[in-house]
């Protein structure tokens, strides 16, 4: 009787633990179904509305529109061309990261930098972002809007791609990296705060998920930037808690030369140059004097 007792109990806890583990493997497969069909909006954070915009930091600037996409995805995208001073100034093409826009403020103060140290500036939405039209944005849409803005300068505002340097902040380094290894012919590649992949961020935020199978929007840095054709300055924060600077070390290891890689220390994601505005700005000045050619 004792034995049929325990035996009862057994298969009692038995069906009790198969049912607690078939919940928990439902609810992962649910988190991991929630994670792949919103991953957009993880990665892209649109905003609207612009913080500020050029002229109230006292820049002249032109509002410009550019046509990007096809078909269904064809849109315009809202930019603003900050012409230098100078009629011979190099260009920086700047690429922001993944939320705001480009009326966003640390995106803006770093653009009024670049801008003072007497270079041309174009500043681009995506589709999906500020004033830009076209559709919600994909990785597939921010690659398209980065070649369409370079069209945009070397044949529209007549810049001299030797003259012409990418410049992109996070997410934007992503897109800089993709654009400037399809362009071997612009005079080089800044990027600020740069991640490897996409799949390492998603490790990294969700160590709990397969994040190299559910992620379909990739950006994967790591395996593009071995074939750079163009000189490359990565620029870091040691203090970045969002994109961890050895990520620009492992991206710097992997590129050809030449390269240079400044590590800013205290830096975080986004303050950089206002942590360290003459280590920024050395930086950038003797990489941009060093490889914008006459």
């Amino acid at each position: 009787m004792e034995k049929a007792g325990n035996t009862g109990l057994i298969l009692k806890w038995s069906k009790r633990i198969r049912w607690t583990l078939m919940l928990a493997v439902l609810a992962y497969l649910l988190a991991c179904a929630y994670m792949w069909s919103t991953q957009r909006k993880h990665i892209f954070k649109p905003n609207p509305i612009q913080e500020t915009t050029p002229d109230r930091l006292g820049l002249k600037f032109e509002e410009v529109h550019i046509p990007s996409g096809s078909g269904t995805d064809r849109g315009v995208l809202s930019a603003w061309w900050i012409p230098a001073d100078s009629p011979d100034a190099p260009t920086v093409l700047y690429l922001h990261g993944n939320d705001k826009n480009i009326g966003g403020a640390s995106d803006i103060d770093r653009v009024a930098r670049l801008h003072s140290m007497g270079y041309n500036l174009l500043t681009v939405d995506y589709r999906g972002y500020g004033k830009s039209t076209g559709g919600a944005p994909t990785e597939a849409k921010v690659y398209e809007d980065a070649e369409a803005s370079w069209d945009y300068l070397v044949r529209q505002k007549a810049c001299d791609p030797k003259r012409t340097f990418i410049f992109g902040h996070s997410l934007g380094s992503a897109i800089a990296i993709d654009l400037a290894a399809r362009h071997p012919e612009a005079a080089g590649l800044i990027a600020e705060n740069a991640f490897t992949s996409m799949v390492d961020m998603g490790e990294l935020e969700y160590p709990y998920l397969p994040a190299e199978l559910l992620l379909n929007q990739r950006f994967d840095s790591l395996s593009k930037i071995g074939s750079l054709k163009i000189p490359l300055l990565l620029i870091h924060g040691t203090w970045d808690k969002l994109v961890p600077y050895q990520m620009s070390q492992r991206l710097f290891e992997r590129a050809p030369q030449p390269k240079n890689l400044k590590l800013i220390e205290g830096g975080g994601h986004s303050n950089d140059a206002i942590i360290a505005p003459l280590e920024f700005r050395a930086a950038v000045t003797q990489f941009i004097q060093r490889y914008a050619m006459h």
